[in-house]
């Protein structure tokens, strides 16, 4: 039985990266599409990405992040991997 169980929790655990979400795009994505895709934000937060990225342009660096309100160096560097700022290509 504790073979069983280990080979079940082993398998979760390796299984894991295929559950999360598809990389979201920060200068296109809603509020709504954000706060899904990543890991700490809310939709609070994630409007406050939209009303930034409206009032100043679209991101150029992903670290530019940090500029908006409740967003941390923490919570985009847990996120790194998961965003896009456009074009299809992966953020710095």
């Amino acid at each position: 039985m504790t073979k069983l169980i280990t080979s079940l929790l082993l398998t979760l655990l390796v299984s894991l990266p295929l559950f999360a979400a598809d990389p979201v795009n920060i200068n296109a994505a809603s509020a709504e599409e954000i706060a899904a895709a990543l890991n700490g934000v809310g939709i609070s937060k994630a409007e406050k990405i939209v009303e930034y990225r409206e009032l100043n342009g679209p991101f150029v660096h992903v670290d530019e992040l940090v500029n908006v309100k409740g967003i941390g160096l923490r919570t985009v560097d847990k996120n790194r991997d998961a965003i896009l700022l456009g074009d299809d290509s992966q953020a710095e």
